[in-house]
């Protein structure tokens, strides 16, 4: 275990966030020594102040490890013709190495057809179809950064997965279906629980890690927590009084637990983390000059 990212059972994601960067901001500065800027294009449509608030982070990200950001603010009156013209600009752009449309967009816009109109050389999200296939298949260079900021909490803890039983809570394809295959792909055995699941308490307690991502607010209970297992709770749910919490019943969880992420300080910063990694990934992919071809060498060494 890597004692800068985890004290007292729980683990940081904060500081492993600050790792990363780290890296990348040395990667980026050589790259423009070399000429090259990495680019992320951020697209928003709309005032939803939760989005404001994630593409403020992202573009502060951006700069702190001395990429360009590139806005493209949009109204919420823009019609979907307008959106997929603005994305296929932005793949036409040589300068822009990864985009993101930020989630989620006005009713009136189909949110899969503006993912798969996306360039799947710069989907920085990694949800392109393109992409995502090739995650299942094997493994692809821009995978979702949600789930790879999970695996990232886990490798940096030293967290054994062979052989271990897993349960992820939450299906969904940002989420749950793509943690699942990660896991898989380390030898975890997995189960996937849902709203249709009978018994999920029963599922979570014999699980040696527990990923939650539902999005339900305390769903998952302290007392089903395996004494020692690790908690990943990915939920970011806001409070009447303002604060924030995940999915899991942290207090409680945390005395069974032998590793769990706070939230907010958990996941969260690890999703924005990612993605400035996966625009690294994406423009050294598009200029020719390699990415790592395994996952721990995104991992900062002690």
């Amino acid at each position: 275990m890597d004692h800068r990212f985890s004290h007292d059972g729980i683990l940081d994601g904060a500081a492993l966030a600050r790792a990363i960067r780290l890296r990348v901001a040395a990667e980026v500065s050589d790259l423009r020594t070399r000429d090259v800027l990495p680019t992320l294009a951020v697209v928003r449509v709309g005032e939803d102040p939760a989005s404001r608030v994630y593409v403020r982070a992202k573009h502060r990200a951006c700069e702190e490890v001395g990429m360009r950001s590139l806005a493209v603010e949009l109204p919420a009156t823009t019609t979907q013709v307008e959106l997929l013209s603005a994305v296929e600009a932005l793949n036409a752009d040589p300068t822009v190495d990864g985009i993101l449309v930020q989630l989620p967009l006005p009713s009136h816009i189909d949110s899969d057809a503006v993912t798969r109109a996306v360039d799947p050389q710069k989907d920085a999200d990694g949800f392109h179809p393109h992409n995502l296939g090739y995650m299942f298949a094997s493994a692809a260079v821009l995978e979702p950064c949600t789930p790879r900021g999970c695996m990232a909490l886990l490798a940096a803890a030293g967290v054994e997965l062979r052989g271990r039983n897993a349960a992820v809570v939450g299906r969904s394809i940002i989420v749950g279906r793509p943690v699942a295959q990660m896991l898989m792909r380390h030898d975890a055995t997995v189960t996937i629980c849902h709203r249709h699941t009978r018994d999920i308490a029963d599922i979570v307690r014999h699980a040696d890690v527990v990923i939650a991502a539902t999005g339900v607010v305390g769903l998952v209970k302290g007392e089903w927590i395996k004494p020692g297992a690790t908690v990943i709770d990915v939920g970011i749910n806001r409070l009447p009084d303002g604060s924030l919490c995940g999915d899991v019943e942290f207090e409680s969880a945390r005395q069974r637990a032998g590793l769990i992420t706070p939230v907010p300080g958990g996941v969260g910063p690890m999703t924005v983390a990612t993605l400035i990694w996966n625009t690294l990934l994406a423009c050294r992919q598009r200029r020719g000059l390699g990415v790592p071809s395994r996952a721990a060498s995104w991992i900062p060494s002690p």
